[in-house]
Formats: C-alpha cells, sequence, structure tokens
C-alpha cells in the first residue's frame, strides 16, 4: 500500500480509502468491522463515512455508519491507527429527520446545524476528534449529482460558504476536527472556498471528494488543475461508478443483492446505454491486459496524479480483496492511451 499526503497538512492516508455507505444497510455491523479489519491489514488507514449514511438514506438508518465505525473504536481501542473522514449534509428537504428542530426539518450547513452535526458525528463514532471533515454537497444551485448543464439561479442560493467555513473555524479551533474539505463540488466553490480563507482567515479546504472514474472524468476539466496547482487533493469516490464497471452488469444482468439490481432507479446515471457501452468496451481491454474490470478502474483511478486517494466500497470480503489488489496494478503507457480513446469516443457517459 502506498501513501500520499493529504493536501498541504502532514497527514499521509493510504491511496485507498475504505469507504462504508453500505454499513448499515447492505451489509450488518459484523460485516463491517470485518471490512475494517481486511483493510486495515493491507494497510489501509483511510476511512471514509458521512452522517447521512447507510445509502440509501431513509430515517431508519440515519447516522448507523458512523455508529459501526465508532462501535469498532470502542471494541478495538484502535482509533489512532485510523484517518477518519466523515461529512455534514448540506441543504436536503427531504431528510427532515436529521435535525427536525431546525429550519423547519431542511438541512443546512450553517453555523448551528454544522456544530450540532458534528458534535452528533462523534458522539455516534466514538471519538473526540475527525481527522477530515467535509461539506457534503453545495449549498447552492449548480453541477453534482449527475448534472452537467449548468443553469446559474442565484435565488436558489442558500447558506454561504463563508457561515459554514466560519463554523468549522470553530470546530476546527476547539480540536474536535483537524482538516476541511469539500465534496461534490465545482471549480467555482473550490476556488471561491480557497479565496475565503485566504481573505478572511479561515479554515483552507485540502481536499475535494468528487465522483471520478472511466465513465466520469469530468473532474479533468477544470479541478484537475485547480488540485494540482493549490495542493487540493482528489478523493475519487465512485471509482467503480457503483459496481458498473466491474462489468457484473452487461448484458442486463441483475445480480441478486447488488446496489444496482436494489436502487437503480435512485441512481440512473449509472444504468445508461452509454454507460453500458462504455463499459462494454473496458472490460474488454481489461480482459485483453489480463486484468478484471475493477482491477482497470481502480489502478486507472490511482494513476493520476491529482488523486490522494480512492474511495472504495464492497459488500463482500471477496470484492474488497479484488479492490485491494488493484491498488498493486500499474498500467502501461499504452493502456492509457487506448482508455482515452474509448474516452475521447463516448465521453461522460456517467456524470
Amino acid at each position: 500500500m502506498q501513501y500520499r499526503t493529504l493536501g498541504n497538512t502532514d497527514i499521509s492516508v493510504s491511496e485507498i480509502c475504505l469507504g462504508s455507505m453500505t454499513w448499515g444497510e447492505q451489509n450488518t455491523e459484523a460485516e463491517g468491522h470485518a471490512q475494517i479489519e481486511r483493510a486495515a491489514a493491507a494497510g489501509v488507514n483511510f476511512i471514509d463515512t458521512a452522517e447521512m449514511y447507510a445509502v440509501p438514506t431513509r430515517a431508519e438508518t440515519y447516522g448507523r455508519t458512523e455508529e459501526i465505525i465508532g462501535s469498532w473504536f470502542e471494541k478495538t481501542k484502535r482509533r489512532q491507527e485510523v484517518i477518519l473522514a466523515t461529512k455534514v449534509a448540506s441543504v436536503g428537504r427531504d431528510l427532515s429527520y436529521m435535525r427536525p428542530h431546525l429550519h423547519g426539518g431542511v438541512t443546512k450547513p450553517d453555523k448551528t446545524s454544522v456544530i450540532e452535526a458534528c458534535e452528533a458525528s462523534l458522539r455516534r463514532l466514538k471519538t473526540d476528534y475527525i481527522d477530515l471533515y467535509q461539506l457534503h454537497w453545495p449549498a447552492r444551485h449548480t453541477n453534482f449529482f449527475g448534472h452537467l448543464r449548468y443553469q446559474h439561479k442565484p435565488e436558489l442560493d442558500d447558506t454561504p460558504l463563508e457561515e459554514t467555513l466560519s463554523a468549522l473555524k470553530e470546530l476546527v479551533d476547539a480540536g474536535k476536527i483537524r482538516a476541511v474539505g469539500l465534496s461534490n463540488e465545482t471549480a467555482w466553490g473550490v476556488n471561491h472556498a480557497l479565496k475565503l480563507a485566504e481573505n478572511m482567515g479561515l479554515p483552507r479546504i485540502v481536499s475535494t471528494q468528487n465522483p471520478y472514474s472511466l465513465l466520469n472524468r469530468s473532474y479533468e476539466v477544470g479541478l484537475a488543475e485547480i488540485g494540482m496547482r493549490e495542493q487540493v487533493g482528489l478523493l475519487a469516490h465512485s471509482p467503480l461508478a457503483f459496481g458498473v464497471l466491474s462489468g457484473k452488469y452487461l448484458n442486463d444482468n441483475k445480480p441478486v443483492g447488488a446496489r444496482m439490481t436494489r436502487w437503480g432507479d435512485k441512481f440512473p446515471r449509472y444504468g445508461t446505454g452509454k454507460a453500458m457501452a462504455a463499459t462494454e468496451r473496458y472490460v474488454a481491454l481489461a480482459r485483453e491486459y489480463g486484468l478484471s474490470g475493477a482491477e482497470l478502474a481502480i489502478a486507472f483511478v490511482l494513476a493520476q496524479p491529482f488523486v490522494t486517494s480512492a474511495v472504495i466500497g464492497a459488500t463482500s470480503l471477496e470484492q474488497l480483496d479484488e479492490l485491494l489488489g488493484a491498488a498493486k496494478v500499474k498500467l502501461e503507457p499504452k493502456l492509457l492511451k487506448e482508455l482515452n480513446r474509448i474516452d475521447d469516443d463516448i465521453t461522460f457517459p456517467c456524470p
């Protein structure tokens, strides 16, 4: 396992980050603990979660993933071995069960909500600090969660990022979080956050957790340059595009219990004809080089200089082992060029 520096901090994280959003829904507490143990044995020191997990989000499982991680910390006393990342929810009108006493049940990343959310996460995680605390999505109308065509609607702007960063500063000053990051952000949002930090003495973001995979290379268009020049590393989420790049959904296959089989209607961008056409070509190319689709997908992400860590998720130890093994795969320049040719033909099939 290789390690990379998180932004401009002195925090060293494994190039594979263990994602956790299935724990408490598709995976039990015992299975979540087993995944942590297996990943740690392979050298993974980085775990990512969010207050709203498990996914798909619902009142019955709200906060359950953090609780599972917290129970592992409590049982093993190994908190100091882990770089722990979690996220605070942004504006959401369908998440009234999270903080029903604030804003009529609408979640917002305002000062009161951020501080309250962090305190609740600390309790569930059974720790007194979070290494990386992230804003889960922007509090304004912009491109994220499958949207590429920007429409300017400033009337839909909600909590200013200045207020969110000010709340995060209080938490940093109190020693409750070590570093801050954004997620599902745009180039303008990252640049705006950096300017606020410089001009107002607010925490400087160290990472952006955005989707990045062979099926969605939109990060390369504007964000990659900012990330490289400003030391804001990419934590690449969905590097397998919800498992699609493994090839298991090709030819209309619907594996029992798989995420897209169960909840494909909630994540339609991963099941389009373009996505399947591109995946078919990527999987065929992987086989030519003696790789699985999953190995190719993870190795591609880790080959990018702007990536700090790939956030992987698995529902079984067998899947986890394959993804951990992909960190050892190095792609030949010829193969990388062939991947670019496929992307030229079918660009952004899953934005």
